[in-house]
């Protein structure tokens, strides 16, 4: 992944309404040759800001530049940009190669070029076997590569999709994002990719804006956006959480002491300044909380708990556990663990204070 800026958002807006702004202020760098996922919610404003890239809305205010220059008003067939849709928007009277020609057709290719780029781009998406055949006798994953093919075969500088892989199975989807990431890092090229699906967005993107209210809560790295996010939307919309709801007893160098309903004081990291005798939130990922016996001495930062159900999930266990004035808390643990509680037993949650991030 390049460092070097392709695309630049610069204090963007859109109303359709001329009251509610659906993206607000977007100040937003896209990276030459990275894999950009724009994750969230229906509403936050992701497929407004993907449909403004590719020129099929026009901002309110702001620009977008590539390269450098605005293409704010270049129409969406002067941009080069590579269009994948959840629909596929394939013809259904035209055979696969000549669904994956079209691009090429109407930017007046010679039929030697359109023939060599066809083939070259079926084989991408390994389906240069069935280029006679027309898309209704192909299955929904098949029709996505050829939308994919159709996308690439003119060599486009970006790849726009939106939700592409939504319409398929849960193991068809995950099969194609692998080869979806497979196949970005063969051709290098810049791919920004539409998803409300937080896990298909961990799976391929190098980088994640996570949308909501039409503002960019948290662009990062994956591993940056799990392990540190930056307020509550986020802690809460990407991967799993158990949320503890309290008050600040006590601040100190970026941590804080949080005073949870039945007196217990847990402490953790005070992501967003909170002050004392704030209402607040504190979240940690459920794989990196302890359990420990009920007879045995946890230490600081636990909490007693009743474990409720145990669900067999195929590479872990999780536990619901049950707290004085708190949700029931969940709780991932290994398969290989040594002791594995039964329900209705009692145990020992610890709550590693460097994990624990309190939001207001």
């Amino acid at each position: 992944m390049s460092s070097q800026e392709l695309v630049k958002f610069a204090g963007v807006e859109k109303t359709y309404d001329g009251k509610t702004l659906v993206v607000r202020d977007l100040n937003l760098d896209i990276r030459a040759g990275e894999f950009l996922s724009l994750l969230g919610p229906s509403g936050s404003g992701k497929t407004t800001t993907l449909m403004m890239l590719a020129g099929f809305e026009s901002p309110t205010a702001g620009e977008i530049f590539l390269n450098g220059k605005p293409i704010t008003r270049t129409p969406p067939h002067k941009r080069n940009f590579g269009m994948v849709f959840q629909n596929y928007a394939l013809f259904p009277h035209m055979t696969i190669a000549d669904n994956v020609a079209y691009p090429l057709t109407v930017r007046n290719f010679s039929k030697a070029e359109r023939e060599a780029k066809v083939l070259r781009a079926l084989g991408m998406v390994q389906m240069d076997n069935l280029s006679a055949r027309y898309p209704g006798q192909l299955s929904g994953g098949q029709q996505q590569r050829v939308a994919l093919a159709r996308a690439l075969v003119f060599d486009p500088q970006l790849v726009l999709m939106d939700e592409p892989l939504g319409a398929l199975d849960k193991q068809l989807r995950e099969h194609m994002q692998l080869e979806l990431k497979a196949l970005h890092r063969q051709l290098g090229l810049t791919f920004v990719y539409v998803t409300h699906d937080q896990s298909e967005a961990l799976t391929m993107s190098d980088r994640v804006a996570v949308f909501s209210d039409g503002i960019i809560q948290q662009i990062d790295i994956v591993t940056g956006l799990y392990e540190t996010p930056a307020n509550h939307f986020v802690a809460g919309f990407v991967g799993d959480n158990t949320v503890f709801d309290g008050t600040v007893a006590a601040t100190r160098d970026g941590q804080c002491d949080l005073r949870l309903a039945s007196g217990t004081v847990l402490s953790g990291l005070n992501v967003n300044a909170a002050a004392t005798s704030s209402r607040v939130h504190a979240c940690i990922r459920p794989e990196r909380i302890e359990v420990h016996p009920a007879g045995a001495s946890p230490g600081v930062n636990s909490l007693e708990a009743k474990v409720g159900d145990v669900i067999y999930f195929g590479d872990h266990l999780r536990l619901r556990c049950a707290l004085p004035g708190q949700v029931d808390a969940t709780v991932k643990i290994a398969l290989s663990s040594p002791t594995v509680p039964q329900s209705g037993q009692t145990v020992w949650l610890r709550l590693p204070p460097e994990h624990l991030r309190v939001y207001l």
